[in-house]
């Protein structure tokens, strides 16, 4: 009976190792480059947050283009890599072809949807957090004029736009809100030159506070606001620290939490396909506030940005999603 007992142990003890070792988790970075400070830094911050958590080694990729994201993605699936976290709306096309193929792999892309038994789509809210860091914008500036400036022109990057033009309104409703992008390609993402040069047209044109919704771009409209001694507004990591005194605040999108929290879903057993939809009141987008720019905000600004949060999460604040029709009335 003994022997039964330790034979069903060592048994169990061996099933225990091979799941162990069958969980091999892996992350395709968007293009833009691993650490732009913003969006694929966000997720590197999380996956290594879970191997210092849990020990578990992850692999990464970082694109260039999108060949280079979906052979990343088939080669994974295809070496017994399990979860896939495709980080990008640009890998839908290919997720989308490649997980019909490996059934018994959970994938996640992030900020686009495919409906598959074996994937889930996690997306932001990013109208919510850009909201915020516009009511702050609009009421740091002293001109009335604030600028946006977006890294690819595509209808998720409206969303950020809109929905911080419509918090500009909400402080001031005579505002006025300039708005350009880098491009229309994936080079968008990673021309902080272009991205800095629209900063100081915008500027020219009376702009004071400028926020960046464009990956590495973004690091050209933080270092033209800092050389004129103007506002900008980081997004998806914070980035106040990158110019202290002259970013704001940073509209925080936690990519570094979906791609955490993907990791320990499918590491416990919890994966669940369909949209994870993160917005203000999951903690998925808000604003930043450290020692880098709390000398940047008022009593009043942070009455009114807490005000407006606790608006947005009982529904009081309705704010405008572009993606749902593709229009923004601000």
């Amino acid at each position: 009976m003994k022997k039964t007992i330790l034979s069903l142990m060592a048994v169990a003890a061996m099933s225990t190792t091979a799941l162990a070792a069958d969980f091999k988790p892996a992350l395709v970075y968007g293009t833009g480059g691993k650490f732009d400070k913003s969006f694929n830094e966000s997720a590197y911050n999380g996956a290594e947050k879970f191997k210092a958590d849990t020990g578990v080694e992850y692999r990464d990729f970082e694109p260039t283009g999108d060949a280079q994201g979906e052979q990343a993605i088939l080669n994974f699936a295809s070496m017994g890599f399990n979860p896939v976290v495709a980080l990008s709306f640009a890998w839908k096309s290919a997720v989308e072809k490649i997980a019909p193929q490996f059934p018994d792999t959970e994938f996640y892309i992030v900020d686009d949807v495919i409906e598959a038994p074996n994937v889930q789509s996690v997306v932001f809210k990013e109208e919510q957090g850009s909201y915020l860091v516009g009511l702050l914008g609009a009421m740091k500036s002293e001109t009335g004029t604030v600028g946006f400036v977006g890294g690819m022109d595509i209808p998720l990057i409206h969303k950020f736009g809109c929905g911080y033009a419509q918090g500009a309104h909400a402080a001031n409703e005579n505002v006025k809100v300039l708005r350009n992008f880098v491009g229309t390609t994936g080079a968008a993402w990673n021309d902080p030159v272009k991205a800095g040069e629209l900063t100081k047209n915008q500027m020219d044109q009376g702009a004071d506070v400028i926020y960046a919704a464009a990956g590495a771009s973004g690091l050209g409209v933080l270092q033209a606001a800092a050389d004129a001694e103007k506002y900008s507004i980081g997004v998806d990591s914070n980035q106040n620290y990158v110019h202290p005194g002259s970013v704001l605040t940073s509209m925080v999108k936690r990519v570094d939490n979906a791609v955490y929290d993907a990791f320990k879903g499918s590491q416990d057993g919890t994966f669940e396909a369909g949209v994870n939809s993160l917005g203000v009141a999951e903690d998925g987008v808000g604003w930043a506030y450290d020692e880098n720019n709390k000398a940047l905000i008022t009593e009043e600004m942070m009455a009114a940005v807490e005000k407006a949060k606790e608006g947005i999460i009982s529904g009081e604040i309705e704010v405008h999603d572009y993606a749902v029709d593709n229009t923004c009335p601000y």
